[in-house]
Order: C-alpha cells, then sequence, then structure tokens
C-alpha cells in the first residue's frame, strides 16, 4: 500500500474545509499523496489509506453528527491506522457575521460578549493561527 493520507472534514462556515486545504497543500508540496472529502461525499472505505486525519468544526459546542457517527462506525479501523483528529471552534476558525443567519449572528454575539470578543455585526476576524496550522502539517509529513 503506497503512503496514501485521507483527509475527511467536516465545515459549517468553510474555515475547517480552508485549513485542510492549506494542509493539502503543504502535504503535495512534499510530495505526499492526500485525498480530500467531505463527511457528506466520503463513501466510507478506509482501506486504500494509511493515515486519516479528521476536522471538524464545532457550532454551539458540539461536532458533526455525521463526523462523530463515522468515528464511532469505524472506530476499529481508525485505531489500526495512524488517524489524528482535530477540531476548529470560533477561537481559532473565524468570526463572519454577515455571513450568518439571524439566529446565529445572535447567538455568537452573545458568546462573543460574555467573553468579551467583538460583537460588531459587520465583524470579519480570523482567528486561525497558520503558524501552527504549517507546524501541524509538518508533523503529519513525519508520520
Amino acid at each position: 500500500m503506497k503512503n496514501n493520507l485521507l483527509f475527511i472534514y467536516s465545515s459549517v462556515d468553510g474555515q475547517t474545509l480552508k485549513i485542510c486545504n492549506a494542509l493539502r497543500k503543504q502535504l503535495k508540496e512534499h510530495h505526499q499523496d492526500v485525498d480530500l472529502f467531505s463527511i457528506d461525499d466520503f463513501n466510507g472505505d478506509l482501506s486504500s489509506y494509511n493515515k486519516i486525519v479528521i476536522g471538524s468544526s464545532i457550532r454551539y459546542g458540539v461536532h458533526n453528527k455525521n463526523i462523530i457517527k463515522f468515528i464511532k462506525t469505524h472506530k476499529e479501523e481508525l485505531e489500526s491506522k495512524t488517524s489524528i483528529f482535530f477540531s476548529v471552534n470560533l477561537f481559532a476558525g473565524k468570526i463572519d457575521y454577515k455571513k450568518y443567519t439571524f439566529f446565529d449572528r445572535k447567538m455568537i454575539q452573545l458568546i462573543m460578549w460574555m467573553t468579551k470578543g467583538p460583537t460588531n455585526k459587520d465583524a470579519e476576524i480570523e482567528y486561525t493561527n497558520w503558524e501552527k496550522v504549517k507546524a501541524f502539517g509538518l508533523k503529519l509529513i513525519d508520520l
């Protein structure tokens, strides 16, 4: 089996996908084979992969239900291979109030008010630390 790496992701607003794409680009620059699938598009066959990275956004403290179901369903196979899970929440992701539905905007503004964060309805702030993402990618290369 080739040294194949699989990324499976769930992204509500696109930041987890953006992080996965940055990691994929970095790995490809180091001649790593990388496949990238949304949890909703992946067929569930892990047999041709020896490294699996699962990335999921968190919304209101909860990961995507399909990611959780996938991990539970494939628990033994994931444990038998090199597998990594990472989460992206608001404080490692991005705020873009203009993209949110009315309800989401109000809920996130409430959370930000409670944590003394930005509540301006026009705020667009990226919190992702790209140097840490790059360092994570280097660790993936060495696996």
